[in-house]
């Protein structure tokens, strides 16, 4: 009972404090000027797991479009009364609730490590696809593929799950589109995240 009551106090302070999706979701440096923590999380979650910031930044965008609570829509019981959702995807990396918790046990079980939050949401999509890379051998700079074993599951993805659905496939092309727009993009701002706090300065910030 406690744990339950403490876990739904950190969704409610989560929820409260969640920022607004950025203003301009098409350019990766607006995105990071309007939310320059952001920048910190994303560069943590590729130091520690690999996978680049555009490319993690490109998996939010399609997978919540920067909505802390995002979820998907419920289904309708006879056309007309919502019924139930049918995922339990969560968050902004969409997070389903086994690979969520998978994750928790794999990276320490804390009270306020939750999908609503930016920093573990970035952490956890960059976990999943070191194990993706770890198990799979998919490049962390093929952003399409990496996207199909995060949508399909890694174990869809050897089955290949994706070949019936055209779908899908044109979601991870576009996934690899803007990844790659977004890491042009980012190039040429970059510095600026990396010495945005007033005690940093360059070069010692980079």
């Amino acid at each position: 009972m406690l744990g339950l009551l403490i876990g739904t106090w950190a969704t409610l302070r989560f929820s409260l404090l969640a920022p607004d999706p950025p203003a301009n979701p098409e350019n990766l440096c607006e995105i990071f000027r309007e939310h320059p923590v952001w920048y910190d999380y994303a560069s943590d979650s590729q130091a520690r797991w690999g996978t680049p910031i555009a490319t993690q930044m490109a998996f939010v965008y399609y997978e919540s479009s920067f909505r802390s609570h995002a979820r998907p829509p419920r289904t309708l019981l006879w056309g007309l009364i919502p019924w139930t959702r049918p995922t339990s995807a969560y968050g902004y990396a969409q997070a389903l609730d086994p690979a969520w918790q998978e994750y928790l046990e794999a990276n320490g079980d804390g009270w306020f490590t939750v999908r609503t939050d930016m920093e573990h949401a970035l952490d956890f999509v960059g976990w999943y696809n070191r194990l993706t890379h770890q198990q799979l051998g998919i490049s962390f700079y093929s952003p399409r593929r990496l996207y199909l074993a995060y949508h399909e599951g890694r174990g869809g993805y050897s089955r290949r799950t994706f070949d019936s659905k055209p779908a899908i496939q044109s979601l991870a092309n576009r996934v690899q589109s803007r990844a790659f727009r977004y890491d042009n993009q980012l190039q040429t701002c970059e510095q600026e995240f990396q010495c945005w706090r007033w005690y940093q300065f360059w070069p010692f910030c980079g």
